[in-house]
């Protein structure tokens, strides 16, 4: 699962088609480490994405519509100032690197035409994206900007000259002129293994090309390059000279491989790949479909997980020490309901006063409540005369009455915070947008959870996204709150008295709203909405899960409650499927 000089290679290709003198319309950075760029020309309009998120970088043609912060950032300003209104005349891969630069030409104030190169490498965690002015070769702004602190062997900051990233000797493969010069090449260190020798010597040749080339020619991957034969080094050179043969002949189709469920993603490359036959493999039209595809998901999952990890923190860590709070109330009730003793001993020692003498340490006296009358024996402070320990217990009484009060509603006060809590982590784990994570952040705030940011430094704010909105089999339609405050919204604001109301039994979850329009709805429709019910809880994937409903007249909020929770009555419950499978039926608008 890389992307590759190969893949890189694809890229530039069908770039050079379809890129070439296209107006650079519009520059949004939508992320920290991600630049789209929107272009129009020839009749069409394309969206390039340039990302440089540390485990999936890549650039490639998509269609995905990401929300972009309400203020631009500084990066994102510059590209507008130096490239909006500019054509890309050339587009290079740099030694076969995974490197790509867009030159791009643009008219200054007096109508001269200025070059500049926007620059993506795709290198990991030293990815990078940087604007650099062709006349000078110097760095006018990079995304990440790369100071002494950080790489001693190179920096990217504005003003200083670009330099390629070290190719640490590594051979172009498209240069090798033949077997003596592989071979030759390859024998740089005798004692790395055949598939380890391919991907260290040659640039751009990932562990899964070097895989490949190993399986066509039935070579051991794991066998030391010192073990081979002339004739093992020429069956080598034949499968490694295949390959780049077919890629300079553009004779490559873009293949995804997923799992045998045909679930997940497990790679991708521009070649068959024969040694991924165990996997299903599906052939897409472009590079860019391919890389589009395979890291939708994986790196919107990634990004929200990311940047939920401080909030997710932070209210795991307050539900511990409730978790601990209800734990020690639990053992202070059982303390508490020592009370009725207490009073005992006080009244036993009240009427036996006259056989206890200062400086007792214990008594022994006829417990007339007790219909055997037996013996009771009554710890003594030795301090403290027969009267004031009498009075002592009466004290440890009155105290363990009123904390019996007391605990019972820190018992309850810390239930409810845990109840809300869990609710919260829930609408995190449902966050799909970073709007989603502001609001549940903004809550937290009002709710005296978190405190507000005292800075001066600009946040980017994204627009909201809303509840989530699913049509029944019989057309009705169904609302989901991904958060509290959505919660609130669909229940207390938007549902008619009538329209029914979904929620999971005792756990947390969202609230679901089946807006029946008045009219009776099928059996079906509110197994539809239970399963959304189920499907967006604590539940999720759980094969039967119990859902409640009621008509939304019977839900009501409790004065002083925090968002989302409501009480409910008159209900009826199910038992559903809450896994992905039971609602992937379902139209979601």
């Amino acid at each position: 699962m890389a992307l590759d000089g190969l893949v890189t290679y694809a890229l530039l290709s069908e770039f050079q088609s379809l890129l070439s003198f296209n107006r650079i319309e519009k520059v949004y950075q939508p992320e920290a480490d991600e630049i789209i760029i929107l272009l129009r020309g020839q009749g069409k309009n394309l969206k390039l994405l340039l990302s440089v998120n540390s485990n999936y970088p890549r650039v490639h043609f998509t269609n995905v519509n990401k929300e972009n912060p309400t203020t631009p950032p500084s990066f994102c300003m510059l590209l507008r100032k130096y490239l909006q209104g500019g054509k890309i005349v050339a587009i290079t891969q740099p030694n076969f690197e995974r490197i790509i630069k867009f030159k791009i030409e643009t008219l200054d104030e007096l109508n001269m035409v200025k070059s500049r190169e926007l620059i993506i490498e795709m290198m990991g965690r030293h990815s990078n994206i940087i604007l650099i002015d062709c006349e000078s070769n110097k760095v006018l702004d990079s995304i990440k900007r790369i100071s002494f602190d950080v790489s001693r062997y190179r920096q990217v900051l504005p003003g200083l000259q670009y330099a390629m990233p070290p190719s640490k000797d590594k051979y172009n493969p498209l240069e090798i002129k033949g077997f003596e010069e592989f071979q030759t090449a390859l024998s740089h260190d005798l004692q790395l293994s055949v598939e380890k020798g391919l991907y260290s010597t040659f640039i751009g040749v990932s562990p899964l090309v070097a895989r490949e080339i190993c399986f066509a020619t039935m070579i051991e991957g794991s066998g030391l390059l010192g073990q081979l034969s002339i004739d093992d080094f020429h069956c080598l050179y034949k499968g490694f000279s295949s390959i780049f043969q077919s890629l300079q002949s553009h004779d490559y189709r873009p293949y995804l491989f997923f799992d045998t469920d045909g679930q997940k993603y497990v790679d991708f490359s521009i070649l068959e790949m024969t040694h991924l036959s165990l996997y299903q493999k599906q052939e897409v039209s472009s590079a860019s479909e391919m890389l589009e595809v395979f890291y939708k998901n994986r790196d919107a999952h990634q990004r929200i997980k990311q940047k939920s990890y401080d909030l997710r923190k932070s209210i795991t860590t307050k539900l511990d020490r409730l978790y601990n709070k209800v734990q020690n109330l639990h053992q202070d009730l059982k303390n508490a309901k020592k009370a009725d003793d207490y009073r005992l001993k006080g009244d036993l020692l009240t009427a036996h006063l006259y056989q206890i003498q200062k400086g007792d340490e214990v008594v022994e006296v006829v417990n007339y409540y007790d219909e055997d009358q037996n013996i009771l024996k009554i710890q003594l402070d030795k301090r403290l005369t027969p009267s004031q320990n009498a009075q002592s217990y009466y004290k440890k009484y009155n105290k363990a009455k009123n904390a019996l009060l007391e605990v019972d509603k820190q018992l309850k006060k810390a239930k409810e915070e845990i109840d809300y809590l869990e609710q919260v982590v829930i609408n995190i784990d449902q966050s799909t947008y970073l709007s989603d994570l502001e609001e549940i952040h903004s809550e937290l705030i009002e709710t005296g959870y978190l405190k507000k940011r005292l800075t001066k430094k600009s946040v980017a704010t994204f627009k909201k996204t809303g509840y989530l909105k699913y049509i029944s089999s019989d057309g009705l339609e169904i609302l989901v709150g991904k958060n509290n405050k959505q919660n609130d919204e669909i229940t207390l604001k938007i549902a008619d008295k009538e329209d029914l109301w979904f929620h999971i039994k005792d756990m947390p979850g969202s609230h679901v709203l089946l807006k029946t329009a008045g009219k009776p709805c099928s059996e079906t429709t509110v197994l539809e909405a239970a399963t959304l019910a189920a499907y967006y809880s604590k539940a999720k994937n759980a094969t039967k899960v119990a859902v409640d409903y009621t008509a939304r007249k019977n839900v009501r909020k409790p004065k002083g409650a925090k968002p989302g929770m409501v009480i409910y009555d008159y209900y009826t419950t199910l038992l559903v499927d809450g896994t992905e499978q039971a609602i992937s039926h379902l139209k979601q608008i």
